[in-house]
């Protein structure tokens, strides 16, 4: 046994070979405030204090701290108040699923105990080491730095009234399905939504979306309670339970609020007409019914509910699925093959077996191992020996030409388009200037922080599996296919968790954590490491398009010939008005798997587009932002692009040399969005953001600070894969396998970043979660070209940190361009 004091306590742990101090904090101890988020040390989030330092639990040995004072979030809280840092991020808002908020706390406190008033120079170094993904960090420093004003701790924490189950039914209201009709919303909740008032008066939400930290809980939390004129105490919101919500497709494509919110204020709505009537029962309400486009009461909600969730963030009590644990859970482990494509040829499972406390399951192409604790079930997945067939692929420099040699007819999320309007020949034919250029990005991990992890037991005929995934009914089906039952004898759970970023489609860990516990007859936790992360979950696709324009001296385009080779048709028809077009998506055969992701090839369509429209800007000598107006038809879409181009003063170019500004603008899933950005590229090539403004219109706002937050930390994921972040493989072997090896954006990275949004209440909502996102990586491209004359077409635009420096030293780099007959542009 190993002593130690947890949080003012003596506690005695149990000794087991490689046990971490985060497994023993976590599993013997039930303190969940920690997480696990890599097994490097390079995230944070399973920050402690050792005796009074910073510290990482996930690479410090159990029997190194034996008769050390450790501390987690838990014991934070003195006397029923919050410690001055937990206080300052409620009242931020600084964070957003809130798996990384632990760690950052941890490490905030530590910062504050050494500097009582650090201004941003000092935090942001000081939390660098602790990663958000959700991209929080402007709020995590504006919290740090109020908590440091605030020596006191605040009022004694109010008693949360526990959620419970519903009392005796007085009210219900549910909508038919909404499969079929006409209707411009609707098409990913077909089963609706379904509300419950009880006999004391709260009310029960039921929808099958889910909320991994883009803000859905407490959006349709607001709607409901103004539809009903109740505070938002009374609203329970039940999410992502297949035994009790509605059937949804998934939460993916920012369809949350276009499509749940409109549900949950239909029935909300209902239900309220029905209570000033006395009505009671059962009801159904009129999916066709009119809503102004926002409840007329939603300015005036008040906010007790998010704060009592931010406060359960804080204080580490939020349970995520990888916190969650039954009696008698084993630990289990899946075989993995070495390479995407490797198959399974012969595997000697005995060494396994002989363990003590290890069980083996094998079925077919499927082997596993279980244990009580994680360590042993390692070891014991460390003892199979299995040989597998290589995988193939192609090396990645070659990754262009493997994908235009591979075409396939489907792409699993649609086939190929084929857009033509009027006749490109005809224009090239007559052009005054003619570019062509061909973009490529590559595949980029979602690096949610929270890994995959599920929960699987069964109990007599139902089979429950809690998991983090998007899509639980998707999931749902998944597992009773592995398990061959009956889907009405499969529940899936999905408690709110940290981060998806599309990258939790599939219910791979789901069908995993299953099969072990219906093979062993035992509840059954799987949670993926960072390595399986990287080496076997699916990327965002990478993309090669080709571009040729052909437009006259007097600015105007005639003609846009697109094509984008395996990465997606989302945003793939330009939002310009080019009487001539040839606009084609072509899937390909992918060697790594690929899904969803983030605004998917929104990004990688907008990053070509918005490139080439500068290139022929500048190759006809006129401005880029009035060539983007001329062709506009969508008002709202010049509304944003004109706000920026305002703000930063365009055309106006920085006047110290190396710096440039870039522009960019997009339309995608209802919202428009235009970004500028500016940039310092120094005498050695290194790049700098220095600054990021986003004009967003996503229709009706319906919680402005939850928005705010959203574009912010769309902008700073959009940094990442614009400037760094990149799989590598060789063939069909994934090369990255760590965070040490992926570069995602820490405090350091971020430059300040204005959000100018443009409520149009008389519009419906859209989502916004991921349009901000399209319009970042073009903007950098294209002040990189404004400060230092090199056009960067691929992205990552800068793996290593630095413009080459061949072209870096000045210059327009397309002088008399509207001279030429025909003119190339060449990487």
């Amino acid at each position: 046994m190993v002593r130690l004091r947890v949080n003012g306590t003596a506690r005695d742990v149990e000794e087991v070979p490689d046990r971490t101090l985060l497994t023993a904090l976590r599993d013997e101890l039930g303190l969940t405030g920690a997480k696990y988020g890599c097994g490097e040390g390079e995230c944070g989030a399973c920050t402690v204090l050792l005796d009074g330092t910073p510290t990482r639990a996930c690479t410090t040995a159990l029997e190194s701290v034996a008769g050390a004072e450790v501390t987690t979030v838990e014991g934070l809280v003195c006397e029923g108040r919050l410690h001055p840092v937990q206080q300052a991020f409620v009242d931020a808002r600084a964070l957003q699923c809130g798996y990384c908020t632990p760690g950052m706390l941890m490490s905030a406190v530590a910062l504050l105990a050494r500097e009582s008033e650090p201004d941003d120079t000092t935090v942001r170094p000081a939390l660098d080491g602790n990663v958000c993904r959700c991209g929080g960090y402007p709020r995590i420093v504006a919290a740090v730095r109020a908590a440091a004003g605030r020596p006191e701790r605040p009022s004694r924490l109010s008693p949360q009234p526990p959620a419970g189950e519903e009392a005796p039914e007085q009210l219900s209201v549910e909508l038919p399905s909404l499969e079929g009709g006409d209707r411009s919303w609707g098409w990913s909740t077909p089963g609706g939504a379904r509300l419950v008032v009880d006999a004391d008066g709260h009310v029960h939400a039921y929808v099958g979306k889910v909320d991994a930290g883009q803000g859905n809980r407490w959006a349709l939390t607001r709607l409901v309670a103004a539809e009903l004129g109740v505070p938002t105490s009374c609203v329970h919101l039940h999410l992502g339970d297949t035994a009790s919500a509605p059937f949804d497709l998934g939460t993916f494509g920012s369809r949350s609020t276009p499509d749940a919110g409109h549900a949950v204020r239909l029935v909300a709505a209902a239900a309220h007409r029905l209570l000033q009537e006395e009505g009671n029962g059962h009801h159904r309400a009129d999916p066709d019914a009119a809503l102004p486009p926002t409840p007329p009461g939603l300015a005036g909600v008040d906010d007790e509910a998010l704060r009592d969730g931010l406060v359960t963030a804080v204080t580490g009590a939020k349970r995520f699925p990888s916190d969650l644990a039954l009696p008698g859970m084993l630990h289990g482990r899946v075989l993995r093959p070495p390479a995407h494509g490797a198959r399974l040829l012969r595997v000697d499972t005995s060494a396994a077996a002989a363990i003590r406390g290890a069980t083996v399951v094998e079925d077919g192409d499927f082997v596993a191992v279980a244990a009580s604790c994680r360590e042993a079930a390692t070891t014991a997945l460390g003892a199979v020996r299995a040989d597998w067939s290589p995988g193939t692929g192609p090396a990645e420099p070659d990754l262009g030409d493997y994908l235009r040699s591979h075409l396939a007819d489907d792409h699993g999320w649609g086939g190929p388009v084929d857009h033509r309007l009027g006749d490109v020949a005809e224009a090239v034919a007559h052009a005054d200037l003619v570019l062509t250029g061909s973009y490529t990005t590559a595949y980029l991990a979602h690096v949610p922080l929270e890994p995959r992890t599920a929960l699987a037991a069964r109990d007599h005929d139902v089979l429950t599996v809690w998991v983090g995934t998007q899509r639980p009914f998707a999931a749902r089906s998944a597992v009773a296919a592995a398990v061959g039952l009956p889907e009405d004898q499969v529940r899936v759970v999905v408690p709110d968790f940290g981060g998806g970023f599309g990258g939790k489609h599939s219910g791979d860990v789901a069908t995993e954590a299953a099969r072990i516990a219906c093979a062993t007859g035992r509840p059954v936790k799987v949670e993926w490491t960072r390595e399986e992360e990287f080496r076997h979950a699916y990327f965002r696709p990478a993309a090669v398009i080709d571009v040729r324009s052909s437009a006259l001296r007097d600015g105007t385009i005639t003609g846009w010939e697109f094509t984008n080779v395996n990465s997606g048709a989302a945003a793939l028809l330009p939002p310009y008005d080019f009487p001539h077009q040839l606009v084609r998506f072509q899937p390909a055969d992918s060697p790594l798997p690929q899904g969803s992701y983030r605004a998917l090839a929104a990004t990688a369509n907008t990053f070509a587009r918005e490139s080439h429209l500068d290139e022929v800007a500048a190759g006809l000598g006129i401005d880029a932002v009035a060539l983007r107006l001329r062709h506009l038809a969508d008002a709202r879409l010049k509304a944003v692009l004109s706000t920026v181009a305002d703000h930063v003063g365009w055309p106006n170019q920085p006047g110290e040399p190396g710096a440039g500004l870039g522009i960019a603008c997009g339309l995608e899933k209802g919202g428009r969005v235009a970004t500028a950005a500016e940039v310092r590229v120094d005498a050695s090539g290194v790049l700098s953001v220095r600054r990021v403004v986003t004009a967003f219109d996503c229709g009706a706002v319906v919680d402005p600070d939850g928005l705010q937050a959203q574009v912010v930390g769309a902008t700073i994921m959009g940094l990442g894969g614009a400037l760094w972040e990149a799989v590598h493989f060789d063939g069909s072997c994934v090369r990255t396998a760590s965070l040490a090896d992926y570069r995602v954006p820490r405090f350091t990275d971020v430059p300040p970043i204005e959000v100018i949004l443009l409520d149009r209440p008389e519009q419906e909502s859209s989502g916004a979660g991921e349009t901000p996102i399209i319009a970042v990586a073009p903007a950098v491209a294209n002040a990189v070209f404004a400060a230092c004359g090199r056009r960067l077409r691929s992205l990552p635009l800068v793996p290593n940190g630095r413009v080459s420096s061949s072209d870096a030293s000045g210059g327009t780099g397309e002088e008399g361009a509207t001279r030429r007959r025909s003119v190339t542009v060449d990487p």
